[in-house]
């Protein structure tokens, strides 16, 4: 199975660009082999950069509040139809995607953090949005719920293997990853929004832990990829000119690294997995099998889809 991690740059806070840009993409991984491709942490549009390098929790300020409205009018909205595009280029490719998107509520308010599994055959399969978003991004993003903690079978010529994925720091939260190992996953999907820093130890400790592959995706963010008329451009100057440096990196899963990209640049990158490699390094430690006590420890996981108000008529 041949997958691919696309570290890139969004065109910042532009939902119908960085779609076009995703759409290239999609095209070039599967020119280049590719049956599955992750992108990072809320590629569409962007990743929310201003929460960490503005005073973003400062109350009714008018720039915070112009920029999240900005955000807010570039998020997804599924069932409005933004992705259908994404979903019918993925079928024709026959390419398997995880797309980080910020998504809109269905109250049209807020902002989740999702990520959203398509398959070339069936379509989007699962949004998956986060559940705790991290530290300055509670200034952006609601916190999500059980329902995309699910695992999905990807085709390939010798059959399928088994996917998850979480985004960014849900991989730091061990009873997150514990309702993933019980699910048999082989190859495990990270998105990141660009650091090498933070993602390179957590994948190659997942992929030893899990027994899995990792793909992590990061982005890549610099003064030139922000609009000169954003609203916080100014304040986040102040700290620097490069926001996300990129960390993407694919894991075997004895925990060596495959390989990694280059910080800074956009680029994609691809590795050859063989599932094989996933059963022998299980010979000696399965999370979720014979490593495991299920009579002495249990997790409980809610995966329904939560909502602030039930109707009934």
């Amino acid at each position: 199975m041949r997958v691919a991690a696309a570290q890139l740059a969004p065109v910042f806070m532009n939902r119908a660009a960085t779609l076009d840009k995703v759409l290239d993409t999609l095209g070039e991984a599967a020119a280049n082999g590719a049956q599955l491709v992750a992108f990072p942490e809320t590629f569409v549009p962007g990743y929310p950069a201003w929460a960490d390098f503005t005073d973003a929790s400062t109350f009714n300020d008018a720039d915070q509040k112009a920029a999240y409205a900005i955000y807010l009018d570039n998020a997804v909205d599924i069932a409005r139809g933004d992705l259908d595009t994404v979903v019918s280029v993925a079928s024709q490719l026959g390419i398997f995607v995880y797309l980080g998107v910020a998504e809109r509520s269905e109250s049209g308010g807020s902002i989740y953090c999702s990520l959203v599994a398509i398959d070339p055959a069936v379509g989007i399969v699962s949004v998956h949005r986060k559940l705790k978003p991290t530290y300055g991004e509670r200034m952006m993003w609601a916190d999500g719920d059980g329902n995309g903690l699910c695992v999905h079978d990807v085709a390939v010529n010798e059959g399928t293997v088994r996917v998850s994925g979480l985004n960014c720091w849900e991989n730091w939260m061990p009873l997150t990853r514990a309702a993933m190992w019980a699910q048999g996953p082989q190859v495990h999907i990270a998105t990141w929004p660009g650091s090498p820093e933070t993602s390179g130890d957590i994948s190659r400790f997942v992929a030893r832990e899990g027994r899995v592959f990792v793909v992590s995706a990061g982005a890549v963010l610099r003064e030139a990829d922000i609009s000169a008329d954003f609203p916080l451009l100014g304040q986040m100057l102040e700290v620097g000119t490069r926001w996300a440096s990129g960390g993407s990196i694919i894991v075997g899963p004895d925990g060596t690294t495959i390989t990694e990209a280059d910080k800074h640049s956009e680029t994609i990158i691809y590795a050859d997995l063989d599932r094989g490699q996933v059963r022998a390094e299980r010979q000696n430690f399965d999370p979720a099998g014979h490593y495991s006590r299920p009579d002495v420890l249990q997790l409980a996981v809610d995966r329904s889809r939560r909502a602030p108000v039930t109707f009934t008529d």
